[in-house]
């Protein structure tokens, strides 16, 4: 078996935040003023045509940002609001947009868990989530849409959340990643809004298709997007090892298997790692390789 290349994340991005910067012919990037430790520099939102226009992912509730779109969209028509995704940094401001600019909403269909919340169970991303937003027109895996006067390609890429999406730039080897891919870090996945086997496959489906240039919703592009997944899928699969073998050496919840794992993390950071931990750990429940049972304190884990 090839080795995988190496993972490494690209944190020099300049988004110009507010600004419209052209990223491939018909593609423009507007970078939204809502930086922190999980959107890094921002939520990048992305206007698709020329004379005729589709906003991808309008972003925050946020009059700067919606201002900034407004001024790059210059008065052209605006035929569809897209979401890749239902999290509310890309998706609270498209209420309000598509409004204004009397643009049907076009998404993966309503916000949902990507399974069942057990019994006891919370989502820890509820309130990231935009529960109510409903699409005029729910997009469908490998169908062909008309965004402004281009032809956007959709993909299914649940694993972030169960209505993930990717739109392939039709004619080119550009594809729209949202948080499936990005450079500047590995995605958060985090059970029940989420599902650790859903975003392999969904990884595994993106290497495969014909596209090389990723363009995510936070950070810059990258430029040889199925090497960089091709080390993101080894980097979950060395993880997976590595909490097996934080469970052989006594780790028995999820805390203990983030400290043996990210010991000198930040607060933030060591948060969204507990909540990847909890869906590797399950993923790996559903293969047999180890087995989780609710405790007073949370999950405990066992071989």
């Amino acid at each position: 078996m090839a080795t995988p290349p190496k993972l490494v994340f690209e944190r020099s991005f300049d988004p110009q935040t507010g600004k419209a910067v052209a990223v491939a012919p018909g593609l423009m990037r507007v970078t939204a003023p809502n930086a922190s430790p999980y959107t890094f520099t921002g939520t990048n939102s992305f206007l698709v045509g020329h004379e005729q226009l589709a906003l991808i992912d309008p972003g925050p509730d946020d009059s700067a940002h919606r201002a900034a779109l407004e001024q790059a969209i210059a008065g052209r028509p605006v035929s569809a609001i897209i979401l890749t995704h239902t999290h509310r940094d890309h998706s609270a401001g498209a209420a309000q947009l598509a409004a204004e600019l009397n643009a049907p909403l076009w998404f993966g269909g309503a916000h949902r868990l990507s399974r069942p919340l057990r019994p006891g169970e919370t989502n820890a991303l509820r309130r990231s989530s935009d529960w109510e937003l409903q699409p005029d027109r729910v997009l469908r895996d490998g169908e062909t849409i008309l965004a402004g006067d281009l032809e956007l390609l959709v993909h299914t890429t649940p694993g972030h959340c169960a209505n993930h999406l990717a739109f392939g730039l039709a004619g080119t080897d550009t594809v729209l990643t949202g948080d499936h891919v990005m450079g500047w870090n590995s995605t958060l996945v985090a059970s029940p809004d989420g599902s650790m086997a859903h975003y392999l496959e969904s990884l595994e489906k993106l290497i495969a298709l014909p596209y090389r240039r990723y363009v995510p919703a936070h950070g810059g592009p990258i430029d040889d997007g199925p090497s960089y997944a091709q080390a993101l899928l080894a980097h979950r699969q060395e993880r997976n090892r590595q909490i097996i073998a934080a469970v052989e050496q006594g780790a028995r919840s999820i805390p203990a298997i983030v400290r043996a794992l990210y010991p000198d993390v930040s607060l933030p950071v060591r948060r969204a790692a507990a909540m990847t931990v909890g869906a590797q750990l399950e993923y790996l429940a559903d293969l047999g390789r180890l087995r989780l049972r609710p405790g007073l304190l949370g999950l405990r884990v066992s071989l």
